[in-house]
């Protein structure tokens, strides 16, 4: 299935490197971009008891549209910019509070694009965000990290395989975007395990009869955490792009025993295009 319909988070603060890469994949496949920049409600302190001013409330709730309308109109001089079909659209959304207005608009599209958590620039609920798009949309997302990027590109696309569900998952989302690809990896991090056949074989087979160039590497018995070799691999080999199998684990399992997810999501250097 070609990848006609983007739909991108556009960040309320800082350079919004996300519609950059949303525009610039958008310009070569001929898709729809939607912009969806999000109003965050008021959240009050639990600790105060009497009803807040009605007008406190409506100022907020005023400056928070605001902020959404100005993250829009940078937007769409973007769009306009890149000659890209575009739309734009806005949500209420309560800080701290569910994210259905976000989900609902963002499960009727092709992809999903937005940016990593910063820490310097924080956009609100981010790293909420980020996991209820994976676990709830029903559509894959690509992650653009805060330090930016230069010109996305697709040249080489690396697949972190570890033979799971989810892995199959991001291959499948990605194939409009591998179909770009001048050439993919298929990364295998060998820790010792016991392996039938020959790793990833069968999935670099699959893929050249999608019409791809594909090798398989196979990183073995690295001394540093899966996350890390692929970090490694990632910067020694010049990935332009990585796709991925999104939280293999319980989140919970993730969050105790850290995760290649978690590792990715706080440390990538290139786009991440995730599924789970």
């Amino acid at each position: 299935m070609a990848l006609k319909d983007i739909i991108t988070l556009v960040d309320l603060n800082g350079p919004r490197h996300a519609v950059k890469v949303a525009m610039e994949l958008a310009q070569t496949t001929d898709a729809h971009v939607t912009g969806l920049a999000l109003a965050f409600d008021p959240v009050m302190p639990g600790f105060v008891s009497a009803p807040m001013p009605s007008d406190f409330l409506d100022v907020a709730r005023g400056q928070a549209m605001e902020a959404a309308n100005t993250a829009l109109e940078d937007f769409k001089a973007t769009a306009k910019r890149n000659g890209v079909r575009w739309e734009a659209r806005t949500a209420n959304i309560v800080s701290g509070g569910a994210s259905d207005p976000f989900i609902n608009q963002a499960r009727i599209s092709d992809l999903i694009v937005m940016g990593q958590d910063d820490g310097k620039v924080s956009e609100p609920m981010r790293e909420m965000l980020i996991e209820a798009a994976l676990f709830e949309s029903g559509v894959p997302v690509m992650l653009v990290p805060y330090i930016g990027s230069p010109a996305f590109s697709t040249d080489h696309v690396m697949i972190a395989w570890d033979g799971s569900q989810t892995a199959m998952r991001a291959v499948h989302a990605a194939l409009p975007v591998l179909a770009l690809a001048k050439k993919v990896s298929v990364v295998i991090v060998d820790k010792g395990q016991p392996r039938a056949g020959e790793p990833g074989a069968d999935l670099a087979t699959y893929l050249s009869r999608h019409g791809l160039e594909v090798t398989v590497e196979t990183i073995s018995t690295p001394q540093t955490r899966v996350g890390d070799a692929l970090l490694n691999f990632i910067s020694d080999n010049a990935v332009d792009l990585v796709v991925m199998g999104g939280y293999g684990h319980s989140r919970m399992r993730e969050f105790v025993l850290g995760g290649v997810t978690r590792t990715m999501l706080t440390s990538m250097t290139v786009p991440v295009l995730m599924a789970h």
